[in-house]
């Protein structure tokens, strides 16, 4: 089996592997705990949080320190950065090519009463800024000033990278807070939290070769957050429930990896994408590749030949031995077309026939050239099967 659906998960990295095995069979990990056992988890926990920062360019250990929350996972993270950075009252402001999990969260604060709006993208998938100015500067002439914009690192879909830098700039000259989903964007582009000017950062470890079961939200100095569950005093209260020290140990390790070779990673996987995009291209003329002319994550293509239908080659390629997906792996196995590339504006014939192939550090020459063979002729039974069809 080829697998080429690494923006939805990674395989778990032997080395990262070796770190959990370790930790999981070292003993009872329990840091609330006060006794022997609790005290070497917390100080094993606090230590695999602070190279997690350090590997992010976060120093956690200063008095007026940025925090690391512990989740379940990115989708916990960005309800937990939504529902608890969001005031009382005022707009929140998400892009309209978000992750399932912050326009969901950002939906139900808008059936709790807030002003919900969407900040549009260009037809390549980058958010634009200047709608973002307009968007800020309209809600505080109604009344109901724009006190918090999601905006993510990468597209999970497209792979297009967003102006960051730029939108967090905007938010602080206007005194909006700024969450950042940079699930996607560990180990394919360097990071740098604490230079970011976000207020809230999410991320997953088992994007980048790490387990899955944990995730964590960044908080940068003085951002104070509202918890979103109750029932304990572990993380300030904040994230109640017992810390899973095996995953975050293994999380650390992951993180210190991915960032490590992000440089020689991301060459590869460029290479192979490329060549993945510009073979199919050659074979299927009509091809697009959306966000091709943006700036992108290295490792994702997103793919329209008009006249097949996305659900149908998908489900050929898995019985032939490619694994890949039709969009988010949080909404894609349902019949809703993109919304991502609905956003972009892309027209029904691209939304029916959109498929996503993501590679990894670990994806060989070798299975790109066998997943091209395999693809193109899929494509081609597709399209003629459409044509009858029709």
């Amino acid at each position: 089996m080829i697998y080429l659906d690494n923006n939805a998960t990674t395989s778990l990295d032997s080395r990262v592997a070796a770190v959990i095995t370790q930790a999981w069979t070292s003993g009872p990990t329990n840091p609330s705990s006060q006794h022997q056992f609790g005290r070497r988890a917390r100080a094993a926990l606090e230590t695999a949080l602070d190279r997690i920062g350090r590997c992010l360019g976060s120093d956690l250990t200063r008095v007026d320190a940025a925090r690391l929350i512990v989740t379940s996972g990115g989708t916990e993270a960005n309800n937990l950065a939504i529902a608890g950075l969001a005031p009382e009252d005022g707009t929140i402001l998400v892009s309209s090519i978000e992750h399932p999990s912050v326009l969901a969260s950002a939906g139900m604060m808008e059936r709790r009463g807030h002003l919900v709006l969407q900040i549009e993208v260009d037809s390549g998938g980058t958010v634009e800024l200047d709608h973002l100015k307009y968007l800020i500067t309209e809600t505080a002439r109604l009344g109901k000033p724009a006190k918090l914009v999601s905006i993510m690192a990468a597209n999970n879909e497209t792979g297009v990278i967003q102006p960051i830098r730029a939108a967090a700039e905007i938010c602080r000259k206007n005194g909006v807070l700024l969450h950042v989903d940079a699930t996607q964007a560990i180990g394919k582009i360097p990071i740098q939290l604490s230079d970011w000017g976000a207020a809230s950062v999410t991320f997953t470890p088992h994007k980048y070769h790490g387990p899955t079961g944990v995730g964590f939200l960044w908080l940068a100095p003085a951002t104070s957050i509202r918890p979103t569950i109750y029932g304990g005093e572990q993380q300030l209260g904040t994230r109640p429930g017992t810390e899973p020290v095996p995953l975050v140990l293994a999380a650390a390790e992951a993180t210190a990896l991915a960032v490590e070779e992000q440089a020689e990673s991301a060459a590869k996987m460029a290479r192979l994408r490329d060549h993945l995009e510009q073979e199919l291209v050659r074979r299927h003329p009509t091809m697009a590749i959306h966000g091709q002319q943006k700036e992108r994550i290295a490792s994702t293509t997103c793919l329209s030949l008009p006249g097949t239908n996305r659900q149908t080659v998908l489900m050929a390629l898995d019985l032939a031995g490619v694994a890949c997906s039709s969009g988010s792996a949080c909404s894609s196995g349902s019949s809703p077309p993109s919304h991502v590339l609905t956003a972009m504006g892309a027209d029904k014939s691209m939304l029916d026939s959109a498929l996503r192939f993501g590679v990894s550090k670990f994806s060989t020459d070798e299975e790109i050239d066998r997943a091209i063979e395999l693809i193109s002729r899929k494509l081609q039974s597709g399209s003629r099967f459409a044509h009858v069809e029709n």
